[in-house]
């Protein structure tokens, strides 16, 4: 889960970041604030991984507030204006959302997310419950849809698009295979061919080049990734 905070003053800006976080799934909403000052002393003592700031803020800007930071958590700029587009990105924030903006891009905002956050922690809620699959929204045609990464057999990639397989179905998105080897939790799953990302929490057997995901469903594995796989989950 991702923990975040909303800094933002105008009420209805407000419910819409609330019901997106909601929506999303796999984000926990740890505050919102009508302004930075209140949000300073909240962070005073409590840490979040992310901050969604409004730039024009009362009392002190966002970016004011930016730099006054320390210790910076990963930022998401939203914002009526475009003014400070240039300017936000100096202070290295994640993303810069111009109000009024959809569902899909705070998606696509949130997926920017440092995939080190994400996994570390999905590693630390495993530590305490042994199994904490992630939530994802993937897009799939003009769709968004929620889906487990425990429910993930394998990914494969096809030309210019991935197709993710499941045991019931198959989602066809335009993300690459290398995005997502970057989004997905690492230790969960790996590349094992040129074409496929397999959930290794999957696997039934490996016999010859091939691993097998369920009784029908199998994968190969190409020969520059066989070493690897075999040294990491066959030793």
């Amino acid at each position: 889960m991702i923990r975040c905070i909303i800094i933002e003053d105008q009420p209805p800006a407000q419910r819409v970041l609330k019901k997106f976080i909601s929506d999303i799934g796999n984000m926990d909403l740890k505050g919102t604030f009508a302004d930075a000052l209140q949000a300073m002393d909240f962070l005073k003592t409590k840490e979040v991984d992310l901050i969604f700031l409004d730039i024009h803020l009362p009392k002190i800007s966002g970016i004011d507030f930016l730099k006054a930071l320390n210790h910076k958590p990963h930022v998401i700029l939203t914002t009526a204006f475009s003014d400070y587009a240039l300017e936000s990105y100096e202070y290295d924030v994640v993303d810069y959302l111009l109000k009024p903006f959809s569902f899909e891009r705070f998606v696509q905002a949130v997926s920017k997310v440092p995939v080190a956050i994400r996994d570390k922690k999905i590693d630390t809620v495993a530590k305490e419950n042994n199994s904490a699959p992630e939530i994802l929204f993937i897009k799939s045609g003009y769709e968004h849809l929620r889906i487990s990464t425990d429910d993930i057999l394998f990914i494969q990639s096809e030309a210019d698009y991935t197709e993710i397989f499941t045991s019931e179905k198959k989602h066809l998105t335009s993300h690459s295979l290398k995005y997502w080897l970057q989004t997905l939790p690492s230790g969960q799953f790996t590349q094992v061919h040129k074409s496929y990302i397999v959930n290794t929490r999957k696997i039934l057997k490996v016999s010859g080049n091939s691993i097998y995901l369920d009784k029908q469903t199998f994968v190969p594995i190409g020969r520059a990734f066989k070493e690897g796989f075999v040294e990491e989950y066959l030793k």
